[in-house]
């Protein structure tokens, strides 16, 4: 909610006349929000912004010249901006969406239950005491530190720091978690293996294979087979070969 405990001043965003319909009946059925206003397109939706000053603001993704994730970015840094929850037919933009600080990601159609959801999330974001800002010595991370993955009909939160493997699967990433303690997860993810090596911290994470990156504090031990062959030992039991272009990389972490 707003300063006053009111009613959160919310702005809808998007391209699509029914999309905007459909948005307005969901969000007058939550009694904590209160609509001031639609745009139709990223640089209208700015102009209100900054006209209306929304505490929340229903962004589309995809929209004609400045897209939904410009919209975030033009308001990152601004003080007192509105709280963003995306709201998307699209699961693969989440991590730049996240990237921009946004509250949530709804996937479209939208269901009541969880667009209610998102206004909690961005009434609790709301509530929280300011965060210190930034200072020299203390930079923000150039390292992902989270993902928002789709599973089933939403958007699920996993910490870079829960992953223990990455395997490619064409198009695809998997994420692997859970699987030391016995409760072994993965999720898919439309991302390519190359681009999420280059923005994970190298420091906590290494490439074994063109197909598979692990968490380096899960490496018990090196195997080789006697034919000039190495794989890499898992904390939980596994084997996963080290592929020749990346052996090398993984012998000097071993002080090899």
């Amino acid at each position: 909610m707003n300063a006053d405990g009111d009613e959160m001043r919310t702005l809808i965003v998007d391209d699509e006349p029914l999309a905007v319909e459909r948005m307005q009946i969901l969000c007058a059925r939550i009694p904590a929000l209160q609509v001031v206003g639609t745009a139709s397109d990223g640089a209208a939706a700015l102009r209100l912004i900054a006209a209306l000053t929304p505490d929340l603001v229903l962004l589309d993704m995809t929209m004609p010249e400045v897209d939904g994730l410009g919209v975030a970015r033009a308001l990152a840094g601004q003080a007192n901006r509105p709280a963003v929850v995306f709201v998307t037919a699209h699961d693969d933009f989440a991590v730049e969406a996240f990237d921009c600080d946004a509250v949530d990601y709804v996937l479209k159609p939208v269901a009541q239950e969880r667009l209610e959801r998102a206004v909690e999330r961005a009434q609790a974001r709301r509530a929280a005491p300011p965060e210190t800002p930034l200072t020299p010595e203390k930079p923000a991370s150039e390292w992902i530190e989270e993902f928002w993955v789709p599973h089933r009909s939403e958007l699920i939160r996993v910490a870079a720091s829960d992953l223990e493997r990455i395997d490619a699967e064409r198009d695809y990433v998997r994420l692997h978690v859970g699987h030391q303690n016995g409760q072994g997860r993965s999720y898919m993810m439309l991302h390519t293996i190359a681009g999420l090596e280059a923005r994970l911290d190298p420091e906590c994470f290494i490439r074994l294979h063109r197909s598979t990156i692990v968490r380096r504090d899960r490496i018990a031990g090196l195997k080789h087979d006697g034919l000039g062959v190495w794989s890499a030992e898992l904390l939980d039991g596994s084997l996963q070969r080290i592929g020749r272009t990346y052996l090398a990389r993984v012998k000097a972490m071993a002080g090899r």
